[in-house]
């Protein structure tokens, strides 16, 4: 029952997230005033991570994509984007979403300056639904390296939180990982991705014992984020939860050392925020937008 009620709520999700795509613009499905770096940000993320194969450009094994390829792309091209636009985006995201690099067919001296399209790949670092063999994007965390963070956690919302109760555990929901953060934005200067920066409920995992048995694979990204498929049902268990609490709402401890301690406090309002598509989902059918036995994203 968990698992069709989550599906359906991603569903709707993808439903909403392709509807604003089809909005004016030029494609970035965004509409009024947002800045034009936001809407290029934007665009780049949805062809790179999810429409890279429908829009027929080719992709290299470690997820780079010709950049005059990509600057061809018709929602781009209306946005009338240019190499400069996107140096800025890669330069000033504060997320470092993208990566760019020397193409080394056309670009074989690596000039760092050029400013041609065709001497240049991009790539997104992650948040990918496309097929794409995450050791080519990430390094591998595990005990023998040693690399294994002191924190990762899961930002996500009241609105979902008994969705993967119900689950579980927490799902990538489309994607190829559950992202994570090595601390919480705003809080901690070093981090800069992982967590969406409204996230009201915070999962923090134990990285080390799912390692430690054999549980799931762990990676980390070019940018700093923490992310895994999950185990074999595509899950990271409730029994890694190592604690559950509010952000800034305090809400008790919900879980801790994959102990299920309380449920939200009945005064919470599960709200499920507006315009996250991808990246937060909504409730099935568009109910759930209040109260606590709805939701559906993690």
């Amino acid at each position: 029952m968990a698992d069709s009620l989550e599906e359906r709520a991603y569903a709707e999700a993808e439903r909403a997230g392709r509807n604003r795509g089809r909005g004016g613009g030029g494609g970035g499905g965004d509409g009024g005033g947002m800045k034009r770096e936001v809407r290029v940000s934007k665009t780049l993320s949805r062809l790179l991570r999810h429409q890279i194969n429908n829009a027929g450009i080719q992709i290299d094994s470690s997820g780079y994509a010709e950049l005059d390829k990509v600057l061809a792309w018709q929602p781009l091209r209306s946005l009338q984007v240019t190499f400069e636009d996107v140096l800025t985006v890669v330069r000033n995201n504060e997320k470092q979403r993208f990566s760019m690099k020397p193409n080394p067919t056309t670009n074989p001296s690596e000039d760092a300056t050029s400013t041609d399209p065709t001497h240049w790949l991009i790539r997104a670092n992650q948040g990918h639904s496309i097929a794409i063999a995450s050791e080519a994007l990430m390094k591998p965390i595990t005990l023998e390296e040693g690399n294994v963070p002191a924190v990762a956690v899961h930002g996500t919302y009241f609105a979902f939180w008994p969705l993967i109760v119900q689950s579980g555990g927490l799902k990538p929901m489309g994607r190829n990982h559950v992202h994570l953060a090595t601390g919480v934005p705003g809080s901690d200067a070093q981090v800069v991705s992982g967590m969406r920066r409204d996230a009201e409920l915070l999962v923090y995992v134990d990285v080390a014992a799912s390692l430690a048995d054999g549980a799931m694979k762990w990676w980390i990204s070019e940018n700093g984020v923490v992310l895994t498929e999950g185990n074999e049902d595509g899950l990271v268990p409730t029994k890694y939860f190592k604690e559950v609490v509010g952000r800034s709402t305090d809400v008790g401890v919900l879980f801790r050392d994959g102990q299920h301690l309380a449920d939200l406090p009945e005064g919470i309002k599960g709200i499920v925020p507006p315009g996250k598509g991808r990246g937060g989902g909504r409730s099935g059918g568009g109910r759930g937008r209040r109260g606590r036995g709805r939701g559906g994203r993690a």
